[in-house]
């Protein structure tokens, strides 16, 4: 199959939705199909995909910019900025099937007209909202595909979308436990390290994480991320817990030293649509303090220690309790996210669908 995928990130960030996307287009052409990334970085020697640069701004520098429908925030005026110059490029009849998790802007950009349109897949790395909401500019979503990253998506979606229920993955040749270096990063040796791989916005709770960690006297808390918020954060942590906190920017290739470089993994969103950074910390042998869904359960099942995070001494005592059992056991249960097996799974929903469209007179 000919395959493009389309997200302004690509190349230029490692976050969540970025590494998993680009993670099934590496796995899909290095198996077989002919793959082209769509992205506002730079192409990156060895990848098995063919990789086009296409102009963005980027969402930092629309922090302050104001915000209404359908520009609700800084990514989606990254988004709108991406998919004016992605027009210019894109040749819909180049590919049998485009790819994308954002919206609205990228989506509606590759559904420009075309005498041959390919097929229309949308994943909800970033949420399933476009797809069952029914109001502004959420009423214009249209897919062939809705790739569904977790159950609940799924149950919501499946009686509107054709959809199938694929999560994410893990590289378990890079996240593994193993030593680590703290003297690279500049982490203490008398300390226990806490970590929290996540953006400085208001729905990652970091302040909150700032705040249980603070009184823990011997931990120390390091945040691998960026966002608005990361100002207000620092000032936070320079009051409550000075010399105790650091936020961190590394490139994709250190993260995997990153994670064994710590003694325990904290993320207190309330709600992921997925998570990879779950699965990072889970091959890498780490606890994983997280708050208790069904949804993270689903993934986890009976990994990890999940309680209420809103609940601060419930949460501070389950930090205890995960850095006193150590390193644990990574072995059962994480092989099933492999990214080989999670892309097998995208090429066998893709070809599904081609099948069922070239069947239709």
């Amino acid at each position: 199959m000919k395959l493009l995928f389309a997200l302004p990130g690509f190349h230029n960030y490692d976050r969540g939705a970025e590494v998993a996307l680009m993670s099934v287009a590496e796995e899909l052409a290095a198996t077989g199909d002919d793959v082209t990334l769509m992205g506002s970085g730079q192409p990156r020697p060895g990848t098995s995909y063919h990789f086009e640069h296409i102009d963005a701004r980027a969402r930092e520098g629309f922090e302050k910019w104001p915000n209404f429908p359908p520009l609700r925030s800084e990514t989606a005026w990254e988004d709108a900025s991406f998919s004016v110059n992605l027009l210019r490029r894109y040749n819909p009849s180049e590919f049998d099937a485009v790819v994308t998790c954002s919206f609205p802007f990228t989506h509606w950009a590759l559904r420009r007209p075309a005498r041959r349109k390919p097929l229309q897949i949308f994943v909800t790395q970033n949420g399933d909202w476009p797809a069952y909401e029914n109001r502004s500019e959420y009423r214009t979503f249209s897919c062939d595909g809705l790739v569904c990253s977790n159950p609940d998506y799924y149950e919501r979606n499946r009686k509107k979308w054709n959809c199938a229920l694929i999560p994410n993955g893990v590289d378990l040749s890079r996240f593994k436990p193993g030593q680590g270096d703290r003297a690279r990063f500049g982490f203490p040796s008398d300390k226990r390290i806490i970590l929290m791989v996540s953006a400085f916005i208001e729905s990652k709770r970091v302040l909150e994480g700032i705040r249980a960690v603070s009184k823990m006297e011997d931990a120390y808390l390091v945040v691998a991320g960026d966002g608005p918020l990361r100002n207000e954060a620092q000032a936070l942590a320079d009051g409550l817990m000075p010399g105790r906190f650091q936020r961190i920017s590394l490139t994709a290739g250190e993260m995997p030293l990153l994670y064994q470089s710590v003694d325990t993994f904290l993320h207190l969103s309330l709600l992921e649509s997925f998570g990879n950074v779950f699965l990072e910390a889970w091959a890498s042998g780490l606890p994983i303090i997280a708050h208790d869904t069904e949804r993270l359960r689903w993934i986890l099942g009976e990994y990890g220690y999940l309680c209420d995070t809103e609940d601060q001494p419930m949460l501070i005592r389950t930090l205890v309790d995960a850095l006193s059992s150590g390193c644990t056991d990574n072995s059962v249960g994480i092989d099933r996210f492999a990214w080989s097996t999670i892309a097998g799974e995208y090429r066998s929903f893709i070809s599904g669908l081609k099948k069922i469209a070239s069947s239709v007179p």
